[in-house]
């Protein structure tokens, strides 16, 4: 009896084995730097929107709605401080930018749009210090935690690293020269989409200052991809799951139909 159950279970394992390697690859964000100096993305998008800050008011906690400049997308603000272009921060080194100082950060909630979900971010971030910190959520799901110490320390290893320092906007050229400011692209890939996005200083005595906040649909990456070892989350798909448990469903529907079949000892 044990012979013929092991037999059923090895006559199953082929369907688990080929559900498994239908499995989707597990979905990942990958990032990239795009080159000195450049403030917006050059990647490719099916669909992209960016919120500037420009014609938001300047001041501290605030909570607000963006359209990104009518992309289709939409999104909220919670409790982020918007400043004016000064030597930290502000793209062009005009208008305003946004700001957070705290270990609790402000949100940017994305909301569904009918073309589809959101699996592009990207943003200026100007100053860049090691306590810059962007975790990336679908629902309640952790996807990725973003450390800027991964980006800088990849940064200075690059070829032209001296190019990035230094706020590059002419109203204040030559300042800060301490930092890096570069434009930074997160690649949804394998299926992954994000609908809440929280920025943070993971300790304090410096901030987080970023502009052109950047939403979309991508087709094509651009910039210097960033290795980032270890800090990486593998998110399994929902049809990945689903197959895997059909494999193994198949396997138990096997084992109870051989049992069913198997005649009854003689009393």
């Amino acid at each position: 009896m044990f012979v013929l159950r092991m037999a059923g279970l090895f006559s199953a394992l082929p369907m688990a084995i080929a559900a498994l390697s239908a499995t989707p690859a597990a979905a990942v964000i990958t990032v990239s730097v795009e080159a000195p100096g450049v403030q917006t993305s050059t990647s490719r998008f099916n669909l992209v929107g960016i919120e500037r800050f420009d014609t938001q008011p300047a001041g501290v906690n605030r909570s607000f709605t963006t359209d990104f400049g009518g992309s289709g997308f939409s999104g909220s603000y919670t409790s982020v401080q918007i400043a004016n272009a000064n030597q930290f921060g502000g793209a062009g080194g005009t208008g305003r930018l946004a700001i957070t100082a705290s270990a609790t950060g402000y949100s940017l909630d994305l909301t569904r749009s009918a073309a589809g979900n959101v699996n592009y971010f990207g943003f200026w971030l100007s100053a860049l210090d090691n306590r810059n910190q962007l975790s990336f959520f679908r629902g309640n799901t952790l996807l990725f935690t973003f450390s800027a110490a991964d980006a800088r320390s990849f940064i200075a290893g690059l070829p032209g690293a001296a190019s990035y320092r230094c706020n590059p906007n002419p109203a204040f050229a030559g300042l800060n020269c301490g930092e890096p400011y570069a434009f930074l692209n997160f690649y949804g890939r394998n299926g992954a989409t994000f609908d809440r996005i929280v920025f943070a200083q993971s300790t304090a005595g410096a901030g987080l200052e970023s502009d052109n906040h950047t939403v979309g649909q991508w087709n094509r990456m651009s910039g210097t991809r960033i290795g980032l070892p270890g800090s990486m989350t593998s998110v399994p798909e929902p049809a990945g799951w689903a197959l895997l448990l059909i494999g193994f469903g198949a396997v138990g529907g096997s084992m109870r139909r051989r049992r069913a079949a198997m005649p009854r000892a003689a009393a």
